[in-house]
């Protein structure tokens, strides 16, 4: 599943194309993703002017002239892609150009020309007044959308108790000691929580424990003092983990299967992993000596070194 970083360099792919812009018509294939759709989803989008793109933990927030705010979460497999030239000419075409007859291979028929086949996982196209479309593909359908109110996102089920954003000012030595008090999780867990930290996943949280020399076994509650002060050790994690964000988002994020940006390309940040699937091979760390090992911790593969993470 993307984690911050990848969903970050969408936002930042997708924010040219679609804040200023205007939904002029919205390609809604199928009545639900992982979730069904809103009510009316393309009508109460067309028209709408989109005012700026957010992002929260692992959602992409487009906020509307009218207060609603477009909910996207990409699931497993969910991809965005931007196309001018196909949407220039949808847009474009009359409406009574547009109406059509579809033969047995799902192509619309426009005026005798058969255009090429609709991409067999492509669910949903925007098609916005500039004549640029904005087209969610999905194998697996676990994305979502929804539109939900401006006022009501933060008590909404998908947003209440989220945690902190790891990249905001707000996410500190001092915050996060007094979060670790007495926590008995390990410290992998703990990064995991999504109540404790938004948007930090299996990769990120492996690669931050490395940087920050702390063994992902190693109970939270020891990387602060029993008051919840900070101590060495979670200053090196908060650091660890605003580096490894901040350098995976650089590089466009991670690509280990389906994950590309907006605009096609594949993430970098795979090639400079120092422990995530490296297992059995030597610690990057200069002069430690150990070798990568693997564990699974509640189910899920956790890399990191014996030697120098303690």
């Amino acid at each position: 599943m993307p984690e911050l970083p990848e969903v970050e360099t969408v936002r930042l792919g997708l924010a040219p194309v679609l804040v200023g812009n205007r939904f002029a018509r919205v390609e809604q294939r199928r009545g639900d993703l992982r979730f069904p759709l809103p009510q009316h989803f393309g009508q109460r989008l067309e028209g709408r002017t989109i005012e700026a793109l957010d992002r929260r933990a692992k959602y992409l927030l487009a906020r509307l002239d009218d207060g609603e705010v477009l909910v996207m979460h990409l699931g497993m497999t969910g991809r965005f892609s931007i196309s001018a030239q196909a949407a220039r000419s949808a847009v474009a075409q009359p409406k009574k150009a547009q109406a059509a007859r579809t033969n047995e291979r799902g192509s619309a028929v426009v005026k005798g020309k058969v255009p090429d086949p609709i991409p067999k996982h492509e669910h949903i196209v925007f098609h916005l007044a500039d004549g640029a479309a904005v087209r969610y593909s999905d194998a697996r359908r676990f994305g979502l959308m929804d539109l939900i109110r401006g006022e009501a996102l933060a008590g909404h089920a998908l947003f209440k108790g989220l945690g902190v954003e790891p990249l905001s000012a707000g996410f500190t030595p001092e915050w996060l000691g007094l979060r670790l008090k007495g926590k008995a999780t390990s410290s992998k867990a703990a990064l995991l929580d999504q109540r404790l930290i938004a948007g930090l996943g299996n990769i990120y949280a492996s690669e931050a424990l490395y940087r920050a020399g702390i063994s992902p076994s190693r109970l939270a509650g020891t990387l602060a003092t029993k008051t919840g002060k900070p101590t060495e050790k979670t200053k090196a994690l908060v650091n660890g983990v605003k580096a490894v964000l901040a350098e995976a988002i650089k590089a466009g994020g991670s690509t280990l299967r389906n994950y590309a940006g907006a605009d096609g390309r594949l993430g970098r940040f795979q090639h400079k992993f120092k422990v995530y699937g490296r297992e059995g091979k030597p610690c990057p760390r200069k002069g430690c000596g150990g070798t990568i090992r693997r564990i699974v911790q509640s189910g899920r593969s956790t890399f990191y070194c014996p030697n120098c993470q303690r």
